[in-house]
């Protein structure tokens, strides 16, 4: 691995009907010194982050069933704006004689990323197709007796993104070419995204007038720019005029952490100093704790964007009596919601004290470039009694649900439906009615063909 991070329940630790908050092992700032592209947050590469072994099956019982939520692997970024901000700054500079050396290096880098960016932005790179080869490839290592099944069937969907319907495309290719009879059916269309990425309004148009003030002061008193612009610039009064310090600061962050999405080049993040992207990075966490997580500063209400997902996953479950598997392929501002929605790994959890926010709950564990949530579904083999059992992992890692289990990894399915059945009754009333209240069930017309070649 390119870092070594001890993951305790992946963030904030949970007990049964109460959470406990649970520290990490090392301080944020320690694990972004020692690999500063952590400092990138949801843009982090997948494969820095360290993959623990599995726990083996349990004895007389085997995976049938395999459900799944992924986000999109790397990405160029979204506006031709994010690439040019900096870019026209230092221009700017360099034409009135107050760009210093590193000032010119870094203007050439930018100029020279940009180009890349051509006819790209918002396109999955090639390091994100890769990630999404390497998840399929390890899926069938991991569960072999479900993705080595004869005429396995395989629904695959996505969202209606370019780069989420090639991410899909990358571990599919893996799958068929692991077991060339799976029967692969891909879909992605409008009239899913009731489930798998709602329309952007409802809650969190009501959460923006919390979230934005919080936001705002938060990032004024992470953000120091005042070291950088000297290493940029000669000339301080040219800069008092000129320049937002804090906006380029943000502007060269973006592009030099979201590097590890194509080359993996430092040239940019060696501008910073640790402690700097530790600061730059807790703004970005702050971020999507306050937006995506169960925020106490926002109500404890955004997971809920997402209840039509569970109710998916749940009621695709329940359909579920042979061999199968199903795939979603979207966003990380839908993996953040669902498995803090879910408690998966304790990331429910409720943080009062923002100053204490980086001790618990850190972007780059959750939320990394290609991040999953994935479900595995046990029964006893056959002429066995017992239980249906299911575990949860986060990015490829064990994790803890909110039930009582005597057999970590492993729950009782029945315990953990129950558990959210339940959960689900509290939802909040949706203000806004055009947002859709119930999730499809997988068709079974889909089913049928898929299962016609047996």
């Amino acid at each position: 691995m390119k870092t070594i991070i001890t993951i305790l329940g992946l963030a904030c630790a949970i007990s049964v009907n109460a959470q406990t908050k649970q520290a990490y092992e090392k301080t944020a700032l320690e694990e972004i010194s020692a690999d500063k592209f952590l400092a990138g947050g949801n843009a982090v590469d997948y494969d820095r982050l360290p993959r623990r072994a599995l726990t083996p099956t349990p004895k007389g019982y085997e995976p049938y069933y395999f459900s799944h939520y992924g986000r999109h692997g790397a990405r160029w970024l979204l506006n031709d704006r994010d690439y040019s901000s900096p870019i026209n700054t230092l221009k700017d500079a360099k034409k009135a004689g107050v760009l210093t050396a590193e000032g010119e290096k870094a203007l050439a880098k930018l100029e020279e990323i940009q180009k890349t960016s051509k006819g790209h932005l918002g396109d999955l790179t090639p390091r994100g197709e890769q990630q999404h080869h390497g998840i399929g490839k390890r899926m069938v290592q991991n569960f072999p007796e479900i993705f080595k099944t004869p005429n396995l069937p395989i629904d695959a969907r996505s969202t209606t993104s370019v780069r989420s319907i090639l991410s899909m495309i990358a571990e599919c290719e893996e799958l068929a070419q692991a077991n060339p009879t799976a029967l692969i059916h891909n879909e992605a269309n409008e009239a899913n995204m009731a489930y798998m990425n709602p329309p952007k309004e409802g809650l969190q148009r009501m959460n923006e007038g919390k979230a934005r003030p919080i936001q705002n002061e938060w990032s004024a008193k992470m953000r120091d720019p005042r070291r950088l612009m000297k290493v940029l610039f000669s000339d301080q009064d040219w800069v008092y005029m000129n320049v937002m310090p804090t906006q380029l600061m943000g502007s060269i962050y973006d592009i030099a952490t979201n590097q590890q999405s194509h080359d993996g080049n430092t040239e940019l993040l060696d501008l910073f100093t640790p402690e700097e992207l530790h600061r730059l990075w807790n703004g970005n966490n702050l971020y999507w704790y306050l937006n995506y997580a169960n925020a106490p500063q926002t109500g404890n209400v955004m997971p809920w964007m997402h209840a039509n997902l569970l109710k998916n996953i749940i009621e695709t479950a329940d359909t579920v009596t042979r061999k199968q598997a199903t795939l979603r392929f979207g966003h990380d501002t839908v993996v953040l919601p669902i498995i803090s929605l879910m408690e998966l790994g304790g990331m429910g959890c409720s943080i009062d004290n923002l100053e204490e926010l980086d001790t618990y709950f850190r972007s780059y564990m959750a939320i990394p470039t290609a991040c999953n949530m994935q479900l595995i579904f046990y029964r006893p083999k056959k002429g066995k009694q017992g239980d249906i059992l299911v575990k949860a992992l986060l990015n490829e890692n064990e994790v803890t649900m909110p039930v009582e289990t005597s057999m970590f990894p492993y729950y009782k399915w029945t315990d953990v439906r129950d558990y959210y059945l339940e959960k689900l009754k509290k939802q909040p009333k949706n203000p806004y009615p055009n947002m859709p209240s119930q999730s499809p069930q997988i068709n079974p017309a889909v089913l049928q063909m898929l299962f016609s070649n047996q």
